[in-house]
């Protein structure tokens, strides 16, 4: 933590109350941030919110649906006004169907977009107009997915909208880079997160198999390299995609005798 040092910078991690956006609320404040925690549910950014604090660093519980440009557009002003300042913005939201392409339907399709890729547009599209707006520098990290990298078998819509994601973060970044402003993407692969382990126990998300539950990520192992290309340490580093999935995408893809 001694490397990264972001006392008096100001951040909102969009998502950020629970799992990998909780985890990334609280690495950005222990490196010295003030943090606005935004999310769908009030009563969970209000708890992490309060983490912070306890942490002796500046705070504040917003909630939006990003999915609608204007809820996007009003969480990225509310952050700013509210912690006095904005230079870093944490996009974390993302969720999957489940089904084969033959068995995906239009409302489905569209859902999927809508919540993994549209709402990163119209969050960064806020963000970059508001550090534009007033000449200042700015940094916004998205989270990714592997199977926005690769195939998406069973998830083909999820996958999608993520491979779009990654092809919006390289093109925002060549974009803005002459205003200062950094855009990258950690990509990860398999996380543990409480939403997934309640989707195991419903039967609505597909558990792995042994061999994907041991390279399986905890939020904080995703937190490290997202405060990582946030910090000065990546200040140099633009429309990249950091891949964090435990080696699973290294693996050679035939058998051997």
């Amino acid at each position: 933590m001694a490397l990264v040092d972001l006392a008096g910078k100001h951040a909102l991690v969009i998502g950020g109350g629970q799992g990998i956006g909780r985890a990334t609320v609280l690495a950005l404040a222990r490196a010295g941030a003030g943090v606005a925690v935004l999310d769908a549910e009030t009563e969970r950014a209000e708890a992490v919110a309060t983490e912070v604090r306890g942490l002796g660093r500046p705070a504040c519980a917003l909630s939006a649906d990003v999915t609608a440009a204007e809820e996007a557009a009003r969480g990225v002003a509310e952050a700013r006004s509210s912690l006095g300042g904005l230079d870093i913005v944490v996009n974390i939201v993302g969720a999957a169907s489940w089904a084969p392409l033959l068995e995906l339907d239009e409302d489905t399709w569209e859902r999927d977009f809508s919540i993994n890729l549209k709402h990163h547009w119209y969050v960064a599209r806020s963000a970059a107009r508001s550090w534009i707006d007033v000449r200042e520098p700015g940094v916004l990290c998205v989270v990714g997915s592997v199977s926005g990298a690769f195939s998406s078998a069973n998830h083909g819509a999820y996958g999608a909208a993520k491979t779009a994601l990654l092809g919006l973060v390289r093109t925002a970044a060549e974009e803005w880079w002459p205003y200062g402003i950094r855009v990258n993407a950690v990509v990860p692969g398999a996380v543990r997160t409480p939403r997934i382990e309640a989707g195991w126990a419903e039967g609505t998300v597909p558990r792995p198999e042994a061999d994907t539950l041991e390279r399986m990520a905890l939020p904080d192992d995703i937190a490290g390299p997202i405060l990582f290309l946030v910090s000065d340490l990546a200040r140099r580093v633009t429309g990249q995609s950091v891949i964090v999935d435990g080696g699973a995408t290294t693996k050679f893809p035939y058998a051997l005798e």
